[in-house]
This record gives C-alpha cells, structure tokens and sequence, in this order.
C-alpha cells in the first residue's frame, strides 16, 4: 500500500498518480495564503471553478422554474421583478465563472499564479 501524499496515512486511493486517502480526497478550502505546491494552486483554482458552475447551475434552475411558471398569478410588475432579478443572478454567475476559467487557464498555460480575489 502506498502512503497518502499528505498526511502519510497508507491508502489505495490515487488521484493523477498521487497516492490520496479519502480524508484528504475531500473538497478543501486551500488557504491561499499558504500554497506551497502547484498542486495546492491547482486545487484551489479548481475548487473555484467548481463552486461557480454549481452557482450557476442553481441560478440557471431558478430562472427557469420563473420562466415555467408563467403565466402565473404574480401581478405583472412583480413578475417581471422577479425575471430579471433572476436573470441578473444568472449573469452574474456566469461572469463569476468565465472569471474562475480564465484564471485557471491562465495557471495551467502560463504559470500565473493568482491573487486572491477576495482579498482585493
């Protein structure tokens, strides 16, 4: 049995020829002030890209169940509220996520590590 990458624990477990137990194949938050090793960044980026999809996969769901309920018994203005709060929402999440993409592309084509965009 090999040993985990992290924390020494012997596992079977491999993720791209990494020996990884189950503990640390997890989704974690990787602190970015801490990244050390590339995989770290890559980890990261790919965690962020994650969460927006997901973002935008629920913003996506609510429009559509919006969309699907007309023509409903919301009165017109508060309808159209709704739909394009929805669909800002929606916007939103997908510029949130094309952000996440370029810069995980940037990583992985050129090497450029990111900021952390939170901390801006």
């Amino acid at each position: 049995m090999a040993q985990c990458a992290y924390c020494k624990a012997e596992t079977e477990l491999y993720e791209n020829g990494t020996p990884l137990c189950v503990g640390c194949a997890r989704p974690r938050v990787v602190n970015p002030r801490a990244w050390s090793t590339e995989s770290q960044i890559r980890s990261y980026l790919l965690q962020e890209v994650r969460l927006a999809t997901d973002r935008v996969n629920a913003a996506a769901d609510t429009l559509s169940v919006i969309i699907s309920d007309i023509p409903g018994d919301m009165p017109h203005p508060d309808g159209t509220l709704r739909i394009t709060q929805a669909s800002l929402e929606l916007s939103t999440a997908r510029a949130e996520m094309m952000s996440a993409h370029r810069r995980l592309n940037d990583f992985l084509r050129h090497g450029v590590i990111p900021e952390n965009p939170k901390a801006s």
